[in-house]
């Protein structure tokens, strides 16, 4: 008897399986391995970092509204001042960034570079500081970042060639629905003037429209470029601000001055992007996209006791209509169903 029977009679009729093979039961046939345990559940780890990394960029940009108008209506900062101080802290600390890639990165067209610069630099920000000076907050949130989704679509439509959906052009309607309710209540209530106003800050939106579809032709990284804007920024609004005189600086104040360059230069310049990036890595494009909505309300929020602005009920339908507009844009409730 060979041993191969000697090891199955001692076993019971089972062979002894070989090293790494399935073991064989009674009757011939393999037995299963012991079933590997599901993988353990996402932690909501991810979750609560992402939200709250949302909502602290949903903090500063509502924030850098609110400060901005407020320094164009009383502090004796000229635009230009505003716009080195918005631009100077990131191109100083982003400088290891953008020299590494230089002011013109290889195999980045000229014209991409230039547009990004226009659509989120020192124009995006002299365009949307003179609108901001004549228009309360309130309503600067819903045309600024209320209407940024809705003309990056439209542009991403026209340059990229992507479609809109069925869903997200429902959202853009109501977007454009909020924007069309704070229009007729300016030009009921101021004429043209008023239109001619909150135009500016719609133009300021589709600046950003611009550099948003730049910036993803270009292929650079979130920090390269916003190291690029800035130093490319820094470079045009200086001297303006220069020719202006420094007497601006000193009439504002140190503190003053510090205020404005960490609110402008370090939270919105900095800290928002940071922080909008780690919320579109922990939680996806859409849902930090939802979240990002709530700049309207926060915004409208702060303006009461910093501004002393009320919404009206203009404003206040427009944020209706905008919020709900973005987060059905965003994708988030497609994506639940």
């Amino acid at each position: 008897m060979s041993r191969t029977a000697a090891a199955v009679r001692a076993t019971g009729g089972a062979a002894a399986a070989p090293k790494g093979a399935a073991a064989l039961d009674g009757a011939g046939v393999a037995a299963m391995p012991p079933a590997t345990p599901p993988p353990a559940p996402p932690l909501r780890h991810d979750a609560l970092v992402g939200t709250g990394a949302a909502l602290l960029a949903v903090a500063v940009w509502a924030g850098w509204i609110v400060a901005t108008r407020h320094a164009t209506m009383t502090v004796a900062l000229p635009a230009e001042w505003l716009a080195v101080l918005r631009f100077l802290p990131p191109a100083v600390v982003l400088a290891p960034v953008w020299l590494r890639h230089g002011l013109l990165p290889r195999g980045v067209s000229p014209w991409l570079v230039a547009a990004m610069v226009a659509g989120s630099g020192a124009p995006f920000f002299l365009v949307a500081a003179a609108g901001l000076a004549r228009v309360p907050a309130a309503e600067a949130a819903v045309l600024l970042p209320g209407t940024m989704p809705l003309c990056v679509a439209l542009l991403a439509a026209l340059v990229l060639k992507e479609r809109i959906g069925l869903l997200r052009a429902a959202g853009f309607a109501l977007v454009a629905a909020g924007v069309a309710a704070i229009g007729a209540a300016a030009l009921a209530h101021g004429g043209l003037g008023h239109v001619a106003a909150r135009l500016l800050v719609l133009f300021g939106a589709m600046l950003w429209a611009v550099y948003t579809v730049a910036f993803r032709r270009s292929g650079l990284g979130a920090f390269a470029a916003t190291g690029l804007v800035a130093a490319w920024s820094t470079a045009i609004v200086l001297p303006l601000a220069l020719m202006r005189g420094t007497g601006p600086l000193i009439e504002a104040g140190l503190a003053v001055v510090a205020t404005q360059a960490l609110l402008q230069g370090v939270l919105s310049g900095l800290v928002a992007i940071l922080a909008f990036s780690v919320a579109v890595k922990r939680l996806g494009a859409s849902k930090a996209a939802a979240l990002s909505s709530l700049t309207l309300a926060v915004a409208t929020l702060l303006a009461v006791p910093v501004l002393g602005e009320v919404p009206g009920p203009a404003a206040l339908a427009g944020i209706a209509l905008t919020v709900g507009g973005v987060v059905l844009a965003s994708g988030v409730l497609a994506r639940r169903r």
